[in-house]
């Protein structure tokens, strides 16, 4: 919801210098946004179905809070604009608003990888990133709330800007379109892939990633000026999961781009 990018103007949409505009930004936003959820510990039960009782729900606490965000934000038009992906789709309801008019800015919008996203989120980010040396103290004591309410943010940042590749996808196809018609027919994906791939971007996303983390996640308050969020942690996520899931939502992109198209 949160664009820089007008989505209604094509050509906005797919330059690429400001798609990555967009992305650095996104660096921001999923950075703050973590370093609000590791001021809680780890606080496993809320992942846990039925792990806090939920009057009509057998969801985890953070799946309950996830899918009732989602609906409440379908009504405002959220999931009509093609750089978001809900993780409860079955939950979307008519947005109250008229429809924005958007441009055929995609020729194939069906890739979802919210599932491994939350997957890894819970099962890898979180318990590399949030203190670990506190035992869970149950609902009575410790913060589930503002810890689920935390993980919602981050989620949807994080869908939102591995989803981004579908536009970094779509503006290099236009940059080439013979070489990807070429990869796509044969259907090579590690062609795609290296096609795609820019080692020197990517350390330079690192790079900045690092100074991020250590700048905004530190407190020169603090007498010994310990770090809010580690930013080792913050560089894993992006190396091992933000930026790799990004280039499968490119590769899985371009492997449908021909539907419908001159080329098919």
């Amino acid at each position: 919801m949160d664009a820089a990018i007008d989505l209604t103007d094509r050509s906005q949409a797919l330059d690429l210098a400001n798609i990555r505009a967009q992305l650095i930004r996104l660096e921001d936003t999923i950075t703050f946004h973590l370093i609000e959820r590791v001021q809680f510990p780890l606080n496993q039960t809320i992942y846990v179905p039925g792990g806090v009782r939920i009057p009509g729900s057998d969801l985890s606490l953070m799946d309950y809070l996830l899918r009732e965000q989602e609906r409440l934000q379908s009504r405002v038009r959220r999931y009509d604009s093609p750089d978001e992906h809900p993780f409860f789709p079955d939950a979307l309801e008519e947005p109250i608003l008229e429809p924005l008019e958007y441009p055929e800015i995609l020729y194939a919008n069906n890739v979802n990888l919210n599932h491994t996203i939350k997957q890894r989120y819970i099962e890898e980010i979180l318990p590399s990133a949030c203190p670990n040396d506190r035992v869970d103290r149950g609902a009575s004591q410790e913060n589930y709330g503002s810890s689920a309410t935390c993980d919602v943010n981050v989620l949807q940042a994080l869908s939102r800007r591995i989803h981004f590749g579908k536009f970094v996808a779509e503006s290099k196809f236009q940059e080439n379109p013979e070489k990807f018609v070429q990869l796509i027919k044969t259907k090579d994906k590690k062609g795609i892939d290296e096609a795609i791939t820019n080692m020197k971007v990517e350390l330079k996303i690192l790079e900045r990633i690092k100074m991020k983390a250590e700048t905004y996640g530190s407190d020169p308050a603090l007498a010994e000026y310990r770090n809010k969020v580690d930013a080792d942690a913050v560089v894993s996520l992006y190396k091992n999961t933000i930026i790799p899931l990004t280039k499968v939502v490119e590769v899985e992109y371009l492997m449908q781009r021909l539907k419908g198209t001159q080329w098919e």
